[in-house]
């Protein structure tokens, strides 16, 4: 049975990917920070694995925890998170944080998994970057940074893994409907004095051409695709789940 280890599994884009690769007979690692997501591993009949990634030693712990249990065909690294200032008014402290957790854990983990890849001559790994690894937007600059770092990191592992059966590819999404992306619209409707309707629309949807959220699941199928044998010609992409944003 191929194994797949999906960080920030507990909620959201991540719930949706473990859900997906469990329902194709994976067994799922359920990596998050939060203990609740304990019940997801359980019923997905995976393991639940916990580390707080913006903490470098934390990720080696997970990395060995994954490695002790037969390493993973499937590595995704989803896990994140946003915090929005100007930038000369953004905490050099959370700064830190956001790239460590979304740019430096992702190194940690290939680094650490990509050999056991290259021994059984298949792997994949995917990243879930962003529309913002593609486009900037203010108020976003470590969030934006990292996700630009992600990409970077994909191209030159997907040039290095390449002859040894793996592939590397990143996911650039636009907004798609979770916790954190209704938590925003509510908050900028209150911001704006607008409804989260017209928050959606024309705030968050100003650049798509399909005026609507991404559901978790979309960005699920794309990573199952990309996880087949039948993407293997796919290696150093950023795949634009976009709604035709950059399109323009």
């Amino acid at each position: 049975m191929r194994q797949v280890l999906v960080t920030g599994a507990g909620s959201g884009i991540g719930r949706a990917i473990a859900q997906a690769f469990a329902r194709e007979g994976y067994r799922v690692l359920v990596h998050d920070v939060r203990p609740e997501a304990a019940s997801l591993a359980e019923e997905l009949g995976g393991l639940f694995l916990r580390a707080a990634l913006a903490k470098p030693q934390e990720v080696e712990a997970l990395a060995e925890a994954v490695l002790k249990e037969g390493g993973v065909e499937v590595l995704v690294n989803n896990a994140g998170f946003q915090h929005i200032a100007p930038v000369e008014e953004f905490p050099l402290e959370t700064w830190q944080r956001m790239l460590q957790v979304m740019l430096t854990a992702p190194f940690q983990l290939i680094r650490r998994l990509l050999p056991g890849m290259k021994a059984k001559g298949f792997g994949r790994i995917l990243n879930i970057a962003s529309i913002h690894g593609l486009v900037a937007s203010p108020f976003k600059s470590a969030y934006i940074s990292a996700k630009h770092g992600l990409l970077g990191l994909t191209k030159t592992v997907a040039l290095e893994a390449g002859p040894y059966g793996v592939t590397v590819n990143a996911i650039c999404p636009a907004y798609v409907r979770t916790p954190l992306v209704e938590g925003q619209i509510l908050d900028q409707a209150r911001t704006l004095g607008l409804s989260p309707e017209e928050v959606t629309e024309k705030v968050f949807l100003a650049q798509a051409a399909i005026k609507r959220l991404l559901e978790p699941e979309e960005v699920a199928e794309l990573c199952l695709y990309l996880a087949s044998e039948k993407a293997g010609g796919i290696t150093g992409a950023a795949l634009p789940l976009d709604l035709g944003w950059t399109a323009r």
